[in-house]
């Protein structure tokens, strides 16, 4: 019996420690990851698909680069041709009589020269041996008219060709713009990493709005909760009308839904920051900041960030710089068009021509060459004068686009620090508007306590304060995100 009671103690004790060993891990899973503004930019920058795409991008124009380099080594290749006759090609010498008509200077020649030599030889037997046998081939050919058939049935060819260019002043342009466009992609990077920063911190920040707006609310729904216990207290021992009774239960049911959709923001402006970051929406996280941490930068950053508001670093503008580059290369490139091309060229081939397939008795001719090759383009029907001016409207085009671009960034950069100046006024209002609505809240509170004030002074004073805080958060929350946009148009990155 003891040792059944003794099993069962330590099935038991298994038990506990198992399901504690399950339940650790969830529950400290389930903690909040704690995130900075620094720590949401550098999972942003390392997590995020769009700037993934543009790192992607940059190392495909790399690629793209050193292939325009190929173009100026040798590009060597091997081929491999079959062909079969069907009809052989026939060839005349000239009249009928053939070779006879057509070589006999070289025939006569020749049989002065014999004659001389052999003292038995007949004049004319070199020309008749060949006159017979021109007549003879004629008649193995298959053709009745003098011709000759010319070949084999089978021809085959195989080798290798090599070339390279020498001098061709439009590929090597061409290789410049092929780094530039290097250049413009990782520009391109960088203007997605501007704009991502932008967005993080504006989320962020959105993020720490609905955070202490959620708490001002809340601080609302307490003291109006807390009043109308009060209140409900005072009306059982009769020292309140239950016309202030039903007052205070109103004004909490009109706080309770503020409060309701403050925290549902909360909720969404968590889901859109975990999706900048690439996090999984379920994964809970809690910004370790408030908008009051953001104060001190109203009082420093907005003169410096006057002083220094330059457009020289602005990405779009630098885009727009790059593609004008790239514009006037491809401009010198189509004008070196007309300039001669001059290429080396080599080949090396063997051949073999035969009527049957019987390769071992194939007899295979080398055959090589070497050759440069000049090209000078004379006339193209007027292409490429056309196209040299297409460029040069494109390249109007863009700096005119420029100029404008140029003009509306300065406005909003004008907007931007008007924006910032207006905030911190905002500010400063707010701040004291604060104070006074805390410190009338309390008075009207004590007025209430004696009797000297009605429960709607008592409300009027709680809506003042709460929206008093309000305008407190958003004054500060609209100064830190004009300056974001601000250095996302003066091209500012966090580092």
């Amino acid at each position: 019996m003891k040792r059944l009671e003794f099993s069962k103690k330590m099935m038991l004790a298994v038990l506990m420690l198992l399901l504690s060993m399950v339940f650790i891990p969830i529950e400290a899973q389930e903690q909040p990851i704690a995130l900075s503004l620094e720590k949401a930019l550098e999972i942003a920058m390392s997590e995020n698909p769009t700037v993934k795409v543009a790192e992607q991008e940059i190392e495909k124009k790399k690629y793209a680069k050193k292939g325009a380099y190929a173009a100026l080594f040798p590009q060597v290749n091997f081929g491999a041709d079959y062909s079969r006759t069907l009809k052989k090609q026939i060839v005349y010498f000239g009249e009928s009589g053939g070779f006879d008509k057509m070589f006999d200077p070289l025939i006569n020649g020749a049989e002065k020269l014999i004659s001389g030599y052999v003292p038995d030889y007949k004049p004319g037997s070199l020309a008749a041996a060949i006159g017979e046998a021109s007549q003879e081939a004629s008649q193995g050919s298959g053709s009745s008219d003098g011709g000759m058939e010319m070949g084999l049935s089978n021809n085959w060819s195989f080798g290798f060709t090599a070339g390279m260019p020498l001098i061709n002043a439009a590929l090597w342009k061409s290789i410049s713009i092929s780094g530039q466009d290097v250049e413009l992609a990782i520009e391109q990077a960088r203007s997605s990493k501007i704009d991502l920063t932008n967005q993080v911190k504006k989320a962020y920040y959105s993020v720490l709005l609905a955070n202490d707006s959620y708490i001002v609310f809340k601080d609302s729904y307490d003291n109006a909760m807390e009043n109308f216990m009060d209140i409900k207290q005072k009306y059982e021992r009769g020292l309140v009308a239950e016309y202030d009774l039903i007052r205070a239960d109103v004004a909490v049911k009109n706080v309770e839904p503020n409060m309701l959709q403050a925290e549902n923001a909360v909720r969404l402006v968590k889901w859109q920051l975990k999706a900048l970051l690439g996090m999984d929406l379920d994964l809970p996280i809690e910004c370790d900041s408030k908008l009051t941490d953001f104060e001190s930068e109203l009082f420093g950053d907005y003169m410096t960030a006057a002083a220094n508001a330059s457009l020289d670093d602005n990405t779009n503008l630098k885009q727009l710089d790059i593609q004008n580059e790239q514009l006037r290369n491809t401009l010198k490139l189509q004008k070196f068009d007309f300039i001669p091309t001059l290429s080396l060229s080599a080949t090396y081939n063997w051949n073999a021509m035969n009527e049957n397939f019987k390769f071992k008795d194939y007899k295979w001719n080398p055959y090589s060459m070497v050759g440069v090759s000049l090209s000078f383009p004379i006339f193209t029907g007027g292409s490429r004068v056309q196209k040299v001016n297409q460029t040069k409207v494109t390249i109007t085009q863009l700096q005119l686009q420029k100029d404008d671009l140029e003009r509306n960034l300065q406005l909003v950069v004008r907007q931007s620090l008007d924006n910032m100046n207006t905030c911190i006024k905002r500010y400063g209002a707010a701040q004291k508007g604060v104070e006074q609505a805390g410190r009338g809240y309390m008075i009207a509170q004590k007025r209430y306590d004696t009797g000297a004030g009605t429960l709607l002074e008592m409300n009027d004073a709680e809506l003042a304060m709460t929206q008093a805080k309000l305008n407190f958060n958003q004054a500060i929350y609209d100064y830190v995100v004009a300056k974001s946009d601000l250095e996302k148009t003066l091209g500012k990155q966090a580092k």
